[in-house]
């Protein structure tokens, strides 16, 4: 049975996890975890944000790259996704959760994995955040990529990767970020004429670390978000002026947070308040990520010229 903080093995776990290695391919596996060469088209002139130190990861799905992520094994959670934006199409996919098996098992298959059900891999716990962190925690799992931003049901399938999320809060998640995501997806659906790249990302806490409730997972203190579209309609409507070909916004995730970054609307609904999101130029957002990080942070190549 499960425990919280821990994961309980079966007798019949070994007989198990052979199966899933070997339906996964594991052993024959093409190195998607450190190194972002085979998946450089989802960054603006082949060119990933500079400043971050972490785990490179080509998210792979159904013998496909969809999307590329930088992960921290510290904090069992990522710095950034970044993706190609498309139009949504069809319903959302149903929340199937799966894990990146190499950074558990370098050699395995770099297909993401859907969670078994049953005891799980110590090695895979150990790794990687899973679903027993999110169980009676005060987050809820908070893509980075997000379905809403892709077109077929394998890219939109593939956000539901836990190595794509971050605990964010409910407030956030369901409210003023959400609401980014719909004005980034009408935006860019609207007025960007070719390839838009989006890099979606996090600031920690600055003084110190805040886990969730088993001490596993790194809770950001803001989520941030970036586009950069080089060719787009220049008869932009007045409020949409200033952001082509690059926009950015930071959002909060503590409502308890200063306001110096972003200030808090007092007039939000009670259940939203605390949560607000900053929209900001590039160069903004990349003073704001230099101050938390102490090194230059660069998103785009460039300014995304």
């Amino acid at each position: 049975m499960r425990q919280h903080g821990t994961v309980a093995m079966s007798p019949a776990a070994p007989l198990a996890l052979s199966v899933l290695a070997f339906a996964a391919g594991w052993g024959l596996g093409v190195a998607d975890v450190g190194d972002f060469a085979p998946c450089l088209r989802f960054f603006y002139r082949s060119w990933p944000p500079k400043g971050l130190s972490g785990t490179p990861i080509c998210q792979r799905y159904v013998n496909q790259y969809r999307y590329a992520t930088l992960y921290s094994r510290p904090r069992r959670s990522p710095w950034f996704s970044a993706y190609l934006y498309e139009a949504p199409a069809g319903k959302r996919p149903s929340a199937c959760w799966k894990f990146e098996p190499q950074l558990a098992y370098p050699a395995a298959d770099g297909n993401m994995v859907r969670f078994p059900p049953g005891p799980l891999d110590p090695k895979v716990v150990e790794s990687q955040e899973v679903d027993l962190d999110y169980i009676n925690s005060s987050y809820s799992r908070g893509h980075l990529n997000p379905s809403l931003h892709h077109t077929s049901h394998e890219d939109r399938a593939a956000t539901f990767s836990l190595t794509n999320v971050v605990p964010q809060k409910v407030g956030s998640n369901d409210g003023p970020w959400e609401k980014l995501e719909w004005t980034v997806n009408r935006t860019l659906s609207a007025y960007c004429l070719g390839d838009a790249y989006v890099v979606t990302g996090v600031i920690p806490y600055r003084t110190e670390e805040h886990w969730l409730k088993n001490h596993r997972v790194a809770v950001p203190e803001y989520l941030w978000s970036a586009y950069c579209c080089p060719r787009y309609n220049s008869s932009l409507p007045k409020e949409l002026k200033g952001t082509f070909p690059t926009y950015a916004a930071i959002g909060r995730n503590d409502p308890n947070s200063t306001e110096e970054i972003v200030p808090v609307n007092k007039t939000a609904k009670s259940k939203f308040r605390g949560y607000d999101v900053r929209r900001m130029s590039l160069q903004t957002l990349e003073m704001y990520l230099k101050d938390r990080f102490n090194t230059v942070v660069t998103v785009f190549y460039q300014l995304c010229s």
